[in-house]
């Protein structure tokens, strides 16, 4: 290791390639070898859930059955080890009683679950006998990690010099529990110390655990982490979170440059890279052909892959796509899940329009990766969007990105300027379906100009956006932590109250 690494635990509900439903998924399987790269000793945690398989990822137990303390209960657990690439190690957090499902969440002791997972990880660490110097959370899943630092494992030299640095992807789902959960969590000592709204004896607020006791707190993107600070994105934290803005960061995600890459994706038609552009056309005729749209390569095609849900922008695109279907010159392809009623409000767009609309009500990566690679555009109107992959990947592929100016999304797509010839992408500001309409318009009138729409599509291609960037803002913050390892304001005072 080299002089000056760190020892990092990275801790996370969901890991790509093993488990996903979302961008959580994708940093945390992609940050750590980014970090790896950077030199550092980064170890990843996750549950061991049912849908992965021990044979297909070559996982081996290396610790047989252990006690860990949940409540007043004791829980046995196993640990399986695997990698990221060829270097990270990821321990699985092994309990058939808590993990044996097919799915990640949406059960009903989901508390339950990740509290044992992140006791168990801070057990494991100290049975390898690994001190981690930084240990990063994500989201609620795994916030309970700084309190416990702070409260119940406060006297344990183990973790003395451990700081924690707690990441925010999306501060809507915070993890709300009851008055069970409170005890379960073992805290409940300790919650009379904290400012009214944090938690209570009654209810405990995960999210709130990490943002109060972190010793540093970042999110993803730097405009998300100043829109939190408002009553309009803070979901009831924004208050706390302006208490702690001299320890809040915005870290924009990077994406997996080698597997995303039009030049050697094996899910592609053909291959092609910004240099040679006719073959991206081959692309968008087979996926055309494929999902049976009229196969025409000047008219524009445009993708979504999204969550279906007011956050995204569905509820703009419901009070307009009747008038964009008759008015305007395009097609559309569809890859999503989510409410009931934009499924069928897409599933009766598709039978009005059969040879200009395709809708696929699921996932399907491999799909999804010839909508990046097929498509001319890529529309993300949302709400507001923490940092947003959809659109990074899109400039990947040379899809022109549609944006709305929120979170990630304005801090990577830049609006074109027909005088300046200038920008990345076509963007509005005010959530509202006329302004979205108004960007779909410049879009779709650009695009007939080939010359200025190449230029768009190579300075999307040839952006940096791959983790190793923001891996090394990423190292500066965990050495910002351990610089500064101030005293939280409230700490003495839990002391005095533990004691």
């Amino acid at each position: 290791m080299n002089e000056g690494a760190l020892k990092i635990l990275l801790l996370s509900a969901e890991v790509a390639p093993f488990a996903k439903t979302g961008g959580l998924a994708d940093v945390a399987g992609a940050l750590p070898k980014a970090l790896k790269d950077l030199g550092h000793d980064i170890r990843v945690a996750m549950p061991r859930y049912g849908c992965i398989d021990r044979q297909r990822f070559n996982l081996n137990e290396i610790i047989s059955n252990f006690c860990v303390p949940l409540g007043e209960q004791l829980e046995m657990v196993s640990i399986l080890e695997g990698k990221i690439g060829e270097q990270v190690p990821v321990y699985f957090i092994n309990n058939d009683q808590y993990y044996q499902r097919d799915g990640i969440y949406m059960y009903s002791d989901d508390a339950e679950r990740f509290l044992f997972f992140c006791r168990a990880a801070l057990e494991l660490v100290k049975k390898l006998d690994w001190v981690p110097d930084v240990i990063h959370c994500n989201d609620w899943h795994t916030a309970i990690i700084p309190a416990w630092l702070k409260t119940m494992y406060r006297d344990d030299l183990f973790f003395k010099n451990t700081v924690t640095i707690y990441t925010i992807h999306n501060l809507a789902y915070q993890g709300v529990f009851g008055e069970r959960i409170v005890e379960k969590a073992g805290i409940k000592r300790y919650l009379s110390g904290m400012p009214a709204g944090v938690s209570s004896e009654q209810q405990l607020n995960m999210m709130g655990q990490g943002i109060f006791f972190a010793d540093l707190i970042n999110t993803v993107s730097e405009t998300y982490a100043e829109e939190i600070l408002t009553p309009e994105y803070g979901e009831g934290y924004d208050w706390l979170l302006r208490e702690r803005r001299d320890r809040l960061y915005g870290i924009v995600n990077g994406i997996d440059t080698e597997v995303n890459n039009p030049a050697t994706d094996p899910n592609l038609f053909q291959h092609y890279d910004q240099y040679n552009l006719a073959s991206k056309i081959e692309n968008k005729l087979a996926l055309q052909r494929e999902v049976g749209l009229t196969q025409a390569a000047r008219v524009p095609l445009i993708g979504l892959i999204s969550r279906l849900s007011d956050q995204k922008g569905f509820d703009l695109i419901r009070q307009v796509i009747e008038p964009m279907m008759q008015n305007l010159n395009f097609q559309f392809i569809l890859l999503g899940t989510g409410m009931e009623e934009y499924h069928q409000i897409f599933t009766e767009i598709k039978q009005h329009y059969p040879e200009r609309a395709a809708v696929y009500l699921t996932f399907n990566a491999a799909l999804a990766q010839k909508i990046y690679a097929g498509t001319d555009m890529f529309l993300m109107p949302s709400r507001f969007e923490p940092c947003g992959l959809g659109q990074l990947l899109s400039m990947r592929y040379g899809s022109v990105p549609i944006v709305r100016e929120t979170g990630g999304l304005k801090d990577t797509v830049q609006n074109y300027c027909p005088e300046t010839k200038q920008g990345n992408g076509f963007t509005f500001k005010e959530y509202d379906a006329i302004a979205m309409y108004t960007a779909l318009v410049r879009a779709l009138e650009t695009y007939h100009y080939q010359e200025a729409w190449q230029n768009i599509m190579q300075r999307g291609m040839s952006a940096e956006y791959s983790w190793r960037n923001s891996a090394r803002k990423y190292e500066d913050l965990y050495r910002r932590a351990l610089a500064c390892r101030a005293e939280h304001p409230v700490w003495q005072e839990l002391a005095q109250i533990a004691n």
